[in-house]
């Protein structure tokens, strides 16, 4: 079989989902917009002015990265998972999406740490390994 650049059967064109904490708060006055609905609204609009994006932006309500607000989670079948933390709520959504860009060129997720945005490179809280495919989990037999 040729290698075409899908390892794992993942591709360039693979969407990419964009997760992104919205219950985020930053320091400061509690009745202010919630920086993580902010940081939201600022990736949705983003997203929406680019012509062929294959980005899914989805809100959840916590990623549990209270101290290091605001958090996005980065995902794609068959590519390491990337949680980020410490971003601006209004100014970073640009560099979010260009990091996301690197990161649905590769095959496995992994960008080189000096390919990275700065905001990526400084602000990451955790890399989680790609679920097994399907056909890789191994079920035992009834004698095992």
């Amino acid at each position: 079989m040729p290698d075409d650049g899908t390892a794992n059967g993942v591709g360039a064109g693979d969407p990419v989902v964009l997760y992104v904490c919205a219950t985020c708060r930053a320091a400061g006055d509690p009745s202010e917009p919630r920086a993580g609905a902010l940081l939201l609204s600022a990736l949705r609009e983003a997203v929406a002015e680019t012509v062929s994006s294959n980005v899914r932006v989805e809100s959840t309500e916590c990623l549990s990265v209270c101290k290091r607000p605001c958090t996005v989670a980065v995902a794609s079948e068959g590519r390491w998972t990337y949680v980020y933390g410490d971003l601006d709520p209004i100014e970073s959504a640009r560099t979010i999406l260009a990091g996301i860009g690197l990161y649905a060129e590769t095959p496995d997720g992994i960008v080189p740490w000096k390919a990275r945005p700065e905001a990526f490179r400084k602000g990451v809280v955790a890399r989680i390994p790609p679920f097994p495919p399907r056909h890789a989990v191994r079920i035992p037999d009834a004698a095992e």
